[in-house]
This record gives C-alpha cells, sequence and structure tokens, in this order.
C-alpha cells in the first residue's frame, strides 16, 4: 500500500514537472514570436505593431493628438502602415499617392464598408457616406444647385445677415468687455446660415440672447463618437450592450432625428400650401432641401429617411468645417499681428475703392452709428467684390493648409493595389490620406511648412496661385472633390471682411487651444476672446 502511494505521489510529481516544463515551452515560444515580431520591426519608419493587437495601445494613448502622432511619423515616411485588430489602415501624405487614391483608381478606393458602417447611423446614405448610384444622383442634384445664380445670391444675402447679426452680438461684447466664446458663436452662425440656405427655415440660434440648442450638442457628440469608433474594436460590442459613449450615442440620435424630421416636415407643409395656392415656381427651387424632396418624390427613394440623411451631410459640411476654419483662422491671426494688419490693410484699401463713386457713402460720417457703419460697409460685399481680397483669400487657404476642415479622410480598398511609392494596400483594407500632416511635410511645402505666410500663395508676379488639389486636399480632389468650396469661401471672406473691419480680437490669458478629436477639427475648449472695435 506504502508502494502505491509512492508510485502515485511519484507520477504526480511528474506531472507537475511536465506541465511546469511545457507551460515554459509555450511561453518562451510566445516570447520568441514577439520578439522575432518586434525584431522584423526594427528598421520599420512608423508605428511598431504587436501580435494580434497591433498598433492599436500606441494609437490610443495617443487618440486626443492622433493628427499630430500621425505628423511625427510622417516627418520620417510619406507612407505609414498601421495594422489593428481586424484590419489594416495604410496612412498617406505623399500627393503622388494621394492623386492615385482620389482619382486615377478612383473606382477601387469608394467610402467602403468599414466607414459606412462606422458612420451609418449618423449620416446614412447622405452624400458624404454614400457609393455608387445613390452618391451620383445626390452629386449631381447638389452639383447643379451649386452652379446655380439663385442659390449663389441668396446665400450672399444670408451670409451677410448672419454676420451682421454676429458682429451686433461682438458690438456688445466690446462695450462691456465680456469673455465670448467665438467657436460657439461661429457654429450658431452656421448652423442658421445653413439651415435657412438649405432647407428655407429660420431657427435663429445666433439670437442675442444665445438660447439653448440642443440639436448642435448633440451633433457634436454624435460626430465625436463615430470618429472615435475608427480606433476602437470594442465599438460594436459597446453598442450592443448600449454602454460607454454608445449609449451617449443613442442618446444624440435621438434629439438629431427629432429636429431633421421636423425640418422636412415643415418643408413639406410648406411646400404643399405653396401648390395649394398657385404659388409653385421659384419658391420651390430656393433651397436645396425643396430640390431633394422633389428628386425624392421623382425616384421614389426612401422617403423621409433619405432627406434626413441629405440634412445632415450638408449640415456637417456647411455648419462644422466652416465654423471650424473661421475659429482657427482668428486664433491664427491673434498670433501673428502682422497678418492681422495686412487684412485691415486691404479691408480699407477695398473699401475705399468700392466707394469712390457712391457719393451717398461715407465711411467716416460722424453722425452715423457703428450699426449704420456696419451695414454700409456690408452692402459693399458680393461674390464678384470679394474677389478683389486676395490677401484675405490667401489667409484662409494658409488656414486650411495648416487646420484643414476635415484634418484626416478614410477610403475602402475593393481590390489589391499597388500605390505609386511602391506601397501595397489589400482588398478589405483602409487608406487615409491626412492633410493635416501634409500641411506640415517640408516635403510638400519647403523649409517653411510650419509657418503662417498668407504670402506663399503668391507668385512673382503678387498674384494667387493655387497648388495641386492633391497636395493641398483640405476640399478633396478628383470626382468626390468638395461642391461647396467656392460657397465656403463666400462665406468665409464676408464675414471675416466685415469682422477684420471693424473689430480686434484678444486671446483668453492662458486659454488652452488645441483640436478636439471629431471628424472636423474643432476646437476642444472653444476659443475663449475679448474684442474691441476698431475706429471706423
Amino acid at each position: 500500500m506504502e508502494t502505491v502511494d509512492q508510485l502515485s505521489l511519484f507520477s504526480s510529481s511528474t506531472l507537475n514537472e511536465n506541465k511546469i516544463e511545457i507551460s515554459i515551452v509555450l511561453v518562451s515560444i510566445v516570447l520568441t514570436y514577439i520578439f522575432m515580431h518586434r525584431w522584423n520591426q526594427r528598421n520599420l519608419k512608423g508605428p511598431k505593431s504587436w501580435p494580434f493587437i497591433g498598433v492599436l495601445i500606441e494609437l490610443l494613448r495617443n487618440y486626443q493628438r492622433m493628427h499630430d502622432w500621425l505628423t511625427e511619423y510622417f516627418v520620417e515616411s510619406k507612407t505609414l502602415t498601421l495594422q489593428l485588430p481586424f484590419i489594416t489602415s495604410v496612412y498617406v501624405a505623399d500627393p503622388a499617392n494621394v492623386e492615385h487614391i482620389l482619382k486615377t483608381n478612383f473606382p477601387n478606393y469608394p467610402k467602403g464598408e468599414d466607414f459606412q458602417t462606422c458612420m451609418k447611423e449618423l449620416l446614412g446614405d447622405g452624400i458624404f457616406n454614400a457609393d455608387g448610384e445613390i452618391w451620383r444622383q445626390q452629386r449631381k442634384t447638389a452639383s447643379h444647385e451649386f452652379a446655380s445664380r439663385n442659390l449663389r445670391n441668396l446665400s450672399t444675402v444670408v451670409f451677410r445677415d448672419c454676420a451682421l447679426t454676429l458682429s451686433g452680438i461682438l458690438h456688445r461684447a466690446s462695450l462691456h468687455n465680456k469673455e465670448i466664446d467665438m467657436q460657439e458663436l461661429l457654429l450658431r452662425m452656421n448652423l442658421d446660415s445653413i439651415c435657412k440656405i438649405g432647407f428655407g427655415v429660420d431657427i435663429g440660434t445666433l439670437a442675442h440672447e444665445l438660447p439653448d440648442n440642443r440639436f448642435a450638442k448633440a451633433f457634436e457628440q454624435a460626430t465625436g463618437v463615430v470618429s472615435f469608433r475608427f480606433s476602437n474594436p470594442l465599438w460594436k460590442l459597446q453598442r450592443f450592450f448600449n454602454i460607454g459613449s454608445e449609449a451617449l450615442f443613442v442618446q444624440s440620435i435621438q434629439v438629431i432625428n427629432e429636429f431633421t424630421y421636423g425640418l422636412i416636415r415643415k418643408r413639406k407643409a410648406e411646400l404643399q400650401e405653396a401648390k395649394a395656392t398657385g404659388d409653385n415656381g421659384d419658391k420651390r427651387k430656393h433651397d436645396l432641401l425643396s430640390r431633394f424632396i422633389e428628386l425624392n418624390e421623382n425616384l421614389e427613394l426612401n422617403g423621409d429617411k433619405y432627406l434626413r440623411d441629405v440634412i445632415l451631410s450638408f449640415i456637417l459640411a456647411g455648419r462644422d468645417s466652416t465654423a471650424s476654419t473661421l475659429s482657427w483662422l482668428i486664433y491664427m491671426i491673434m498670433k501673428n499681428p502682422n497678418v492681422e494688419e495686412k487684412i485691415y490693410e486691404e479691408l480699407i484699401a477695398f473699401e475705399e475703392n468700392q466707394t469712390k463713386e457712391m457719393t451717398a457713402y461715407d465711411p467716416k460720417d460722424p453722425t452715423k452709428s457703428f450699426p449704420e457703419k456696419l451695414k454700409q460697409f456690408a452692402s459693399l460685399l458680393n461674390y464678384d467684390s470679394l474677389g478683389k481680397l486676395s490677401y484675405m483669400h490667401a489667409t484662409i487657404t494658409e488656414t486650411l493648409r495648416l487646420y484643414p476642415a476635415v484634418p484626416q479622410d478614410s477610403k475602402g480598398v475593393l481590390e489589391d493595389d499597388v500605390l505609386p511609392d511602391g506601397t501595397k494596400v489589400k482588398a478589405g483594407g483602409r487608406v487615409v490620406y491626412v492633410p493635416y500632416a501634409m500641411g506640415r511635410m517640408e516635403y510638400n511645402w519647403g523649409p517653411d511648412a510650419l509657418s503662417f505666410n498668407p504670402d506663399r500663395w503668391f507668385n512673382k508676379e503678387g498674384l494667387f496661385e493655387s497648388a495641386s488639389p492633391f497636395k493641398f486636399s483640405a476640399f478633396q480632389a478628383g470626382p468626390r472633390i468638395c461642391l461647396g468650396k467656392d460657397s465656403s469661401y463666400l462665406q468665409m471672406k464676408l464675414t471675416l471682411a466685415i469682422l477684420c473691419r471693424f473689430f480686434k480680437f484678444h486671446l483668453v490669458p492662458n486659454h488652452p487651444v488645441t483640436y478636439k478629436m471629431m471628424i472636423t477639427i474643432a476646437m476642444k475648449h472653444g476659443l475663449k476672446l475679448t474684442v474691441t472695435t476698431r475706429p471706423s
């Protein structure tokens, strides 16, 4: 019996020793695999990956500064390959690669299933999330409307009125030395303008009392969440259990849907009333939503859901993109007083030239109040006259070079391909071109790439000279180039002409200025400043 016990004890001890040995072997194999995986990347220019999880840890650690994190790596290499769980992303900052993706082999790089899945609940089948025939239909309609004189004239009037309302708020703030959040005001102004131009409704968020805006807050929250989805491999799990940021997203979408479907019902009712009263002509053509309602009826598309997706896509472009650019521009002229003074001098010269033959206009008339002088000056601003403000145009463009409204843009990959620099991309993966980093690369812009210098946009003859859209990619390029580019410049130039002619801006001391990770490059803490009026 004792012998049996000893044998049993010996057997058990041997088994435990074998388990330990096997464990040591397995751990050794895993450690060797990890070591070899990292060793094989020793000469890799770009983030180093780990087995199975890729670069996820480093990406999440740098997520809040992701654009700068990528920029640091792009200094070493024009193309970066980032391995993530379930997908490989190729990031590019080389104009030749960008041209290949956005133009040369455009059909191979749609928005893609991965992008559309992340954005579906927010943008649905809107123009910024659609591919194929749905995208072509929307683009054709929008392209026709953006090219129309009616829309351009309406836009000029609406932009001018909104800029004057903003100026009134700034004037009162200057009288009381009141601190304001300029980004918040610009977002309100742009939301009002896009709703008037795009959908034919006045929502009045830029009223002097600055009413609470549930939709704007919900839209900002939702865009932040969908941006994070691209770096969060667990977002679908969070969505399923309705936890974390995905729970907030559900609440935001409810508010967004309430707002957009309300706009659709209101506009449809107005169009029905117009039909009933026989006013069925021009009114139908004055806003984008009316045109898409007509398209929706003719083609029997997905009803109000389709219209809802259209609305949100144009709000994303018309509100967030332009407001973020204006915010960064005002910040940059505060940081570069010489640029601010050049803009002011150009505006004074513009005012003098525009009023030479207008005997009723005297910008220095002491009998006129400040608001009257604002309105007088604003009356000089239209599509044609604003084209004379070349330095302001260059300043806007320089801001977009360093702070593009959409700092990175993702495309899917349908079939295996090789980029011009030899980088291989696999079907089912993702390519991302990064305008934010591209604008900071010396190999794209020269040794002063990091400097804010509007003069870089003028040739030897002193004329504004555009860069290749594949190098200056703030408005995309190729078949999907931004349709609202001219409209965006029109609004920014008109708004800035009024603001820079009559106001000086002063950043609140110690106010932190950095971006927030969203689809657009909004400021994380807003733009807190005080304002003083200039001599009129």
